[in-house]
């Protein structure tokens, strides 16, 4: 699944196509004065083009889950300790993959699998490994279709995400801690094929259950949201964000304090980030460096609770670079030893945690997927 970028993305639903998990441990540290990058291999992630190592989320612990692709093609998840030990899980019911995309705190980690049949589920796995299945009244049964896409767990343990019904249009849900499930659909969002209200992942929810997400329109195009805890919905777009489809405002996260942070695709297919305070305020920024062409840019990614986002960006040569960019607009970008230099290759971070810490992947010059860990 993939945004409009290319991304890995829980937002938009042209079809189920992840299939990833766990290889033989191997770390190796670069260090400069400045940062330190560990990069790693799940045991049993697949060293083929496209398989490998896909972490998606790091906790204040230093945590990281994901999950990772392996020699057949299959998809299984991980969780990487602070300490570099690695422990892969299979939700139950599982057949064609178990994806995690969020850990909170705790050690609880949100996700989905998919069945025999290819219908999505949502789970979570507390910190002792046991799974607690859910799925959404009025998500469909059909290959494709289900509650699944669970993108992101907060503090509390809520779960925010969206599902997918019979005639895969897509509308969001919040799962409380309790298990009361309430599902929502943005003003304006589309009901067609693949339209609908999405939500952001890893961090699409924060502490006191603001919702930050996404939902495409009747023709196609991009609208950001945010959902207050008591339900009512605030839509945004970005001035210079296009209009078309596959253009418009897609939002990646919000923080604590409400502050939310994503990606504006203009009219002529260029990406652009941005940051959204509490107050509607929208600052727009590109990273140097970042490619002008369709589909080059720069592309949002975490934020943390200082405001700090982790994100990149695709070059003129269509080459992934990572980026960090600090609340008061400071960048550093981060490349990986090891990742490619060739088309669509390079470093992809996604989720940075409190202390600053930054979990993603790198491609290499063979298309295979690894995992690193960037610390300032």
């Amino acid at each position: 699944m993939t945004g409009p970028t290319g991304r890995p993305t829980k937002l938009v639903l042209p079809q189920w196509t992840l299939s990833l998990v766990l290889c033989i441990l191997a770390l190796s540290v670069s260090a400069s004065a400045q940062s330190t990058i560990v990069t790693f291999d799940a045991p049993g992630a697949g060293t083929g083009s496209g398989q490998g190592t896909y972490p998606y989320a790091i906790n204040t612990a230093g945590a990281i889950t994901g999950f990772y692709i392996d020699a057949n093609n299959l998809t299984h998840g991980f969780l990487r300790a602070s300490d570099g030990t690695f422990t892969e899980f299979e939700a139950p019911g599982s057949s064609e993959g178990t994806l995690a995309f969020s850990i909170n705190p705790s050690g609880t980690i949100a996700g989905d699998y998919v069945d025999a049949s290819g219908v999505v589920h949502g789970y979570l796995r507390a910190p002792d490994g046991t799974f607690t299945e859910f799925n959404v009244s009025g998500a469909g049964t059909a290959s494709g279709q289900g509650t699944g896409y669970a993108s992101s767990i907060n503090t509390a343990g809520a779960v925010a995400g969206f599902y997918v019904d019979d005639n895969y249009v897509e509308h969001g849900f919040l799962r409380a801690p309790d298990g009361t499930i309430t599902t929502y659909n943005a003003p304006g969002a589309g009901t067609g094929q693949y339209q609908g209200t999405g939500s952001c992942d890893p961090d699409c929810i924060n502490p006191e259950g603001a919702i930050g997400g996404g939902y495409i329109d009747d023709n196609g195009a991009l609208h950001g949201f945010v959902r207050a805890p008591d339900g009512s919905i605030t839509e945004f777009n970005v001035s210079g964000a296009g209009t078309g489809s596959g253009q418009g405002t897609y939002d990646y996260g919000i923080n604590p304090a409400g502050t939310n942070e994503g990606e504006y695709i203009d009219s002529n297919g260029v990406n652009h980030g941005y940051v959204r305070a509490p107050d509607g305020a929208i600052t727009k920024y590109d990273v140097p460096g970042a490619g002008t062409g369709s589909g080059q840019g720069t592309i949002g990614g975490s934020i943390n609770p200082a405001g700090t986002i982790a994100g990149d960006y695709l070059d003129a040569s269509n080459v992934f670079h990572g980026y960090v960019r600090t609340k008061d607009g400071a960048i550093t970008t981060i490349d990986v030893p090891g990742a490619g230099r060739g088309a669509y290759q390079g470093t992809y971070p996604f989720c940075n945690n409190p202390a600053d810490a930054v979990t993603g992947y790198y491609i290499d010059a063979n298309g295979v997927y690894h995992g690193f860990l960037w610390t300032p």
